[in-house]
């Protein structure tokens, strides 16, 4: 009997560490993630203000386009971990709308823009987000860190008595400099002491109470503007909804939302592997739309996500919608009632952070790579990298495809090949390899030695590929020649698709069981339009 109490106490007593143990790994799981969330929202609000001040509007309404879009993309976007909120891509697009037309017309774009990118979403145009090589993609790392570092040089000038901008000099420049390399550096150094607590946090936290407690002179979050303000409230936008009005906000909706959707779903896949985990492409999309049409009603100039922000959150061990949403509840927080502490923040904390922020996302193995893969992904990179620096990411990422597949193309083009040999019946038969699409129509056309081929020409494509309409055209033209010349022309190892599409050498394809199975990439009505007849 005690032997057996002894057995069950011992089970008992085990399941009951057990249950403390578990207990205690949630609430450090709930601690990390709320602390990621913390340091995320101190990022956010300069940030959000500067982009304000860059679009033109108050900079409440990046303060509440951070909020809203942050924390809807957090509960139900592709990627937990990833931070959404107001951004310098979109801002630069809608400083001249807002110019020109007032901030009422910005909010009824970023509904608009939100709507687009909701059909996005539902229609599954994430998944293109595959197409990007990923040459492209280290161009996009490296161009975002470059633009993430200069966006943080402009805290480096003061306005003087004329309301100009000039840059720090003397004892100002080297406080700022001494403050932003002590937040670099306990950033650095925190991680070899604790991981407990995020070491940007700790960075800010201790310069923060460092400048505050000894009144140094430095330049404070309150600097740029006040960040006080009340809940968002609903706003329908103020303007007359005339088929020209709509013509105006359309242009830039579309442009707003294809920069958003690409930034956001390069981002997601810069996050998913850095933690290991795939994001939903096409439920980002979705949700992306949802929260800047949201954000439009609530006075919010929209936003997609922020690399910047989503390093910080996974550095400091954000992984799931906790964090992100701590994030979205904390800058809340701040506008309604932490405005006095958030703003005797000195930039120089937040600037120190995002200068790791820079050195983290910056891809510094694409310089040691760079002698070791082909020159045209170098070409691609480079590409990537300026024209997001110099202009936007939209633009540079399309660059970046396009170049990717001309070289691709090109590429293609120079394989294929031809091989001839004589049969047993004394005919030329010819071996075509290599895919035979519009890139290669040329080359596969001077494979052909027409006038001095036997009468009967045996063309065998067991080891090509019928691509798309050229390389069916390029088919038809061949057997022309031959016919002109009153020479036979079969082709061997077609597929069924090719079989129905060649309509003036259809009559010349030999049918094999070994004839592969593929489809042409063209449409067919257009297939029937071009070669005429019946298919």
């Amino acid at each position: 009997m005690q032997k057996t109490f002894g057995k069950l106490s011992k089970k008992f007593l085990n399941n009951k560490i057990g249950f403390s143990k578990i207990k205690i790994s949630s609430l450090f799981f709930l601690k990390t993630e709320v602390l990621a969330g913390l340091t995320v929202s101190l990022a956010l609000v300069p940030e959000a203000v500067s982009f304000s001040f860059v679009a033109g509007v108050h900079p409440l309404v990046g303060l509440y386009a951070a909020f809203i879009v942050g924390i809807i993309t957090s509960l139900i976007g592709g990627r937990p971990g990833m931070i959404s909120g107001a951004t310098g891509a979109l801002a630069v697009v809608m400083v001249s709308l807002v110019v020109q037309y007032g901030v009422e017309y910005l909010f009824a774009t970023v509904i608009l823009m939100g709507v687009f990118q909701i059909i996005a979403g539902l229609l599954k145009l994430g998944k293109f987000i595959r197409l990007v090589p990923y040459p492209v993609m280290l161009g996009f790392v490296n161009g975002l860190a470059i633009v993430i570092f200069l966006s943080q040089l402009s805290q480096f000038q003061i306005i003087d008595s004329n309301d100009a901008r000039q840059w720090m000099e003397g004892r100002a420049l080297f406080i700022m400099l001494t403050l932003v390399a002590s937040t670099m550096v306990i950033i650095w150094l925190t991680p070899k002491i604790t991981k407990s607590i995020p070491a940007p946090l700790v960075g800010i936290f201790i310069v923060a109470m460092f400048v505050i407690l000894f009144d140094i002179d430095a330049p404070r979050v309150g600097d740029l503007a006040s960040i006080k303000g009340g809940l968002p409230t609903f706003h329908i936008p103020i303007m007359n909804f005339t088929l020209d009005n709509f013509l105006i906000i359309l242009p830039y909706s579309l442009i707003l939302a294809t920069i958003g959707l690409i930034e956001s779903l390069l981002t997601l896949n810069l996050v998913g592997d850095m933690t290991g985990k795939v994001g939903g492409a096409s439920r980002e999309c979705f949700a992306q739309g949802l929260a800047n049409t949201v954000t439009g009603f609530f006075g919010g100039m929209g936003g997609c996500a922020m690399i910047g922000q989503s390093m910080i959150n996974v550095k400091s061990g954000g992984r799931t919608r906790i964090s992100g949403i701590s994030a979205s509840l904390f800058l809340l927080l701040f506008i309604l009632v932490g405005s006095t502490m958030i703003e005797r923040i000195p930039l120089a904390a937040l600037v120190g952070v995002m200068f790791m922020v820079v050195i983290g996302t910056f891809a510094w193995q694409s310089i040691a790579i760079i002698r070791r893969i082909p020159r045209a992904d170098v070409i691609v990179m480079i590409i990537v990298t300026v024209v997001t620096v110099m202009h936007d990411l939209a633009v540079a990422v399309i660059c970046g495809v396009i170049v990717s597949a001309l070289s691709y193309a090109w590429n293609n083009a120079t394989r294929i090949r031809g091989r001839t040999e004589v049969n047993k019946d004394g005919n030329n038969i010819y071996y075509i390899e290599g895919p035979l699409f519009f890139g290669s129509t040329q080359g596969f056309a001077d494979i052909f030695n027409i006038n001095d081929d036997t009468d009967i020409v045996i063309i065998d494509f067991i080891n090509s590929r019928i691509v798309d309409q050229s390389a069916l055209q390029a088919i038809e033209d061949l057997a022309l020649k031959y016919k002109k010349r009153k020479k036979i022309l079969q082709l061997r190892h077609l597929s069924a698709d090719c079989h129905r599409l060649l309509s003036k050498a259809g009559q010349l394809i030999v049918n094999s069981d070994e004839d592969p199975h593929y489809g042409v990439a063209v449409d067919y009505g257009v297939k029937a339009g071009v070669f005429g007849g019946d298919h």
